[in-house]
């Protein structure tokens, strides 16, 4: 794969097998407990076993290793086990990590997976307590001191830049919210279920770090996602439809930084997401007008304006224009806002369920979902299709 030429990865995968363990903010058992459940409900939902497993992909993060979820989910012999770098921008390389060892014969069935106690554990929105030393924790060695710890704190300072240059208001982002909580209000598997809100409700929500509300925050979560992948010809012989690869891609920009990266040229886009963009239009021969459904990664409500902007869907300063207008279903889960933080698998077993006609909050006749991860840091994206 180049970032200068299409790649021929499209059409050779599938994802076959969606499963979850319930969203809480206390789950009560151990993250290996949360990934086994799990990989075994979509092992079920692909109608496969254990047995027929031999590969495994999740995160850097994660506390469940590759080998201990194989033994506890009484997974044999593997023959391709990954792990992907840098937080939620994981999400999509994973299902990328998996359909390249099928393509290639390096593994028939790979399950992908990401657990975690993240309200009842770690909380990642604590931002930076303790820390080893690491080449690439010294970029924000240069924020720290300034009082930007948090994760918020660090999209605060281009949402504000944001904001300036193109002359809007904090309550643009509030969009993003008012979408993610009215999907999420119909999904019985969200936190948020039954709770809509108002571009009122977030805008008389305290200040998190200006410009950033708390309903622009997502929650923080427990629980558990598994994805199976394995090659369409396969898939055909499953029971569910499967959701085929078209493309997927990985990407980093110039000046890269995890969440700090406020040394760029400028702070109104996310070139990382840009990078994935091109390769995946480049690759799948589509433009934004061929997606009927996108699942963008909303960590904080601003970076999902410049993803939609990066995609080419809007210009430049519309992103919240373009979400108020409805001109994309978007995050038909709720998101990380509303149904459950992640770091974004939920929304690829969203993009799923839309694909087989399946979610509670169904687009008529999609056909195409695109899917995007974790932005700030080196990210990933995915177009799913329906089979033929």
């Amino acid at each position: 794969m180049s970032i200068r030429r299409p790649d021929t990865l499209g059409g050779k995968a599938a994802v076959v097998g969606i499963g979850a363990t319930e969203f809480s903010k206390n789950s009560g058992r151990s993250e290996l407990k949360l990934a086994v459940e799990a990989v075994g409900a979509a092992l079920d939902d692909a109608g496969l076993t254990p047995a027929d497993v031999d590969g495994l992909v999740t995160f850097t993060m994660d506390t469940s290793p590759e080998i201990t979820v194989a033994q506890a989910a009484g997974i044999g012999e593997l023959s391709f086990f990954s792990r992907i770098h840098y937080g939620g921008g994981a999400a999509c390389a994973t299902v990328q990590q998996a359909a390249l060892a099928v393509a290639s014969g390096v593994a028939d069935v790979v399950v992908c997976y990401r657990a975690f106690n993240e309200r009842s554990g770690r909380r990642f929105g604590s931002g930076v307590q303790r820390r080893e030393p690491t080449a690439e924790g010294a970029a924000l060695g240069w924020n720290l001191p300034s009082g930007l710890l948090t994760p918020a704190s660090w999209v605060a300072m281009a949402a504000q830049r944001y904001l300036h240059t193109y002359g809007l208001e904090p309550e643009v982002f509030g969009q993003v919210a008012v979408v993610d909580r009215r999907h999420a209000a119909r999904n019985p598997a969200a936190y948020f279920h039954g709770q809509p809100i108002t571009l009122a409700d977030h805008a008389a929500s305290r200040w998190i770090v200006e410009p950033l509300r708390l309903l622009d925050c997502c929650q923080e979560t427990d629980g558990g996602q598994a994805l199976v992948v394995t090659s369409v010809e396969r898939a055909r012989d499953l029971p569910r439809p499967p959701a085929v690869v078209v493309a997927a891609a990985q990407g980093a920009g110039r000046s890269q930084e995890q969440m700090t990266s406020f040394y760029r040229d400028g702070l109104t886009g996310l070139p990382e997401t840009g990078v994935v963009a091109r390769q995946l239009w480049r690759s799948s021969g589509l433009a934004p007008a061929d997606i009927d459904v996108g699942i963008l990664y909303d960590h904080f409500t601003p970076f999902v304006l410049m993803q939609l902007e990066e995609f080419g869907f809007c210009g430049p300063g519309e992103g919240g224009a373009f979400v108020a207008a409805d001109a994309l279903p978007l995050n038909t889960h709720g998101g990380q806002l509303g149904e459950a933080y992640l770091h974004g698998m939920n929304g690829i077993a969203e993009a799923v369920r839309q694909i087989r006609g399946t979610s509670v909050n169904q687009v008529a006749g999609a056909a195409r979902s695109l899917i995007t991860a974790g932005t700030g840091v080196p990210t990933s994206g995915l177009i799913l299709g329906a089979d033929g």
